[in-house]
């Protein structure tokens, strides 16, 4: 094929699927449509890149290696792919807004918004509004028209955090958004189709509130299609090093200092009970990173409510100062019991003068008589000074 000179010609790499196909594609120079036609003719184009290689360098799982978190994760790969609704279970500060993060960036849709709304934390009066938009004028203080988060999140995920605690009337207008993918601006009857999924989580038993008339069964059952239960870091404590350290670095990532947890104190830290659960050991990680940057912090440095009884008696890893260091250097000097034990012995008269080691071992048994002599002018020989 004859080229213009104003064209190109590009070779495509090989790849692994076509180890021997390569073509010949003009292209215009500085053209990135036809750069783009090029990639997708040899399947490279980024955006059809494999799952496992995007989730590796962009999704953020749950950290760690117990059974319960494992389970957790296989679920979220699992229900990722699809648009089914997603309901997220368990204690406060467990981590649902990470597992609705991981669900959507491991979706089709990781490409369009994530939106996070806590119902939990909007006066009911306001939710409506803060969920479904508003027009000029619909309500006081609505001086423009303004998109609610199911038009932000459009073609994309919607997490509705707290909502065990939506009032029962914004649950019937929930309800009815689930059912038909439909919602009106308040101020306008103008019905407005969305393409949202729809993530949920709440820290309340909603079997409990529906008993107890709170909460509406069918709102339940629209929202329940897939359960995920998060568990507490009570129950899978062995993940607490990792977790810690992946505290420890996010922290370092913001610009604070990096800490390290001695022995006794991580010991200390998984006898505690964890009623905040993640968010609490995120808080403790990050105090920590201010109070000991730049050293291991004992259990001396943990708040009180961290210490446990008798911590006292917790053996702490030695502080590795300059003196510390000396002694250490000068027991490493014993082989054996006996040289360990001639330090404690009186020095024996000895016309032979000592040397250094001597000397050395003699001071650190506090062998030199503590009474105070006066020194002659022409001073003393301070090796036969000690065996007197």
């Amino acid at each position: 094929m004859v080229l213009h000179a104003a064209r190109t010609t590009s070779h495509s790499p090989f790849s692994a699927d076509h180890p021997s196909r390569t073509c010949e594609v003009p292209l215009e120079l500085g053209s990135a449509a036809a750069l783009h036609d090029m990639n997708r003719a040899f399947g490279l184009d980024p955006a059809d890149a494999k799952p496992e290689a995007r989730e590796r360098t962009h999704v953020a799982l749950p950290t760690g290696r117990s059974c319960a978190i494992r389970e957790v994760i296989s679920l979220i790969r699992q229900v990722a792919a699809h648009d089914s609704t997603v309901l997220l279970l368990g204690e406060s500060g467990t981590g649902k807004e990470v597992a609705a993060r991981a669900i959507h960036e491991l979706s089709p849709r990781r490409n369009r918004p994530f939106v996070a709304v806590n119902c939990g934390a909007i006066p009911g009066e306001l939710l409506e509004s803060e969920l479904f938009g508003h027009e000029k004028g619909a309500f006081t203080g609505a001086i423009c028209a303004r998109k609610g988060r199911f038009e932000i999140a459009e073609g994309g995920t919607l997490f509705l955090d707290e909502i065990g605690d939506m009032s029962p009337t914004m649950q019937v207008k929930l309800l009815r958004v689930l059912q038909e993918r439909v919602f009106e601006r308040v101020g306008n009857h103008t019905p407005i189709r969305c393409n949202v999924r729809i993530i949920a989580a709440t820290h309340r038993n909603l079997e409990e509130a529906i008993a107890r008339g709170t909460f509406r069964e069918d709102l339940f059952h629209r929202l329940n299609v897939f359960p995920i239960e998060m568990p507490p870091l009570r129950t899978r404590i062995e993940d607490l090093p990792l977790l810690v350290e992946d505290f420890i670095e996010r922290n370092v990532a913001e610009g604070r200092g990096r800490v390290r947890l001695s022995p006794a104190a991580l010991a200390a830290l998984e006898r505690h009970s964890w009623p905040g659960n993640i968010r609490e050991l995120g808080n403790l990680i990050e105090r920590l990173s201010i109070t000991c940057a730049g050293r291991t912090a004992r259990v001396a440095d943990l708040p009180p409510r961290y210490r446990p009884a008798g911590w006292e008696s917790l053996p702490e890893e030695p502080v590795e100062t300059e003196s510390a260091s000396a002694v250490v250097d000068t027991e490493a000097r014993f082989d054996t019991a006996a040289d360990a034990s001639a330090v404690h012995e009186p020095a024996v008269e000895s016309d032979e003068p000592l040397d250094d080691e001597q000397a050395l071992r003699v001071l650190n048994a506090g062998a030199v008589n503590g009474d105070l002599a006066e020194l002659p002018e022409d001073g003393i020989d301070l090796r036969a000074h000690l065996l007197a």
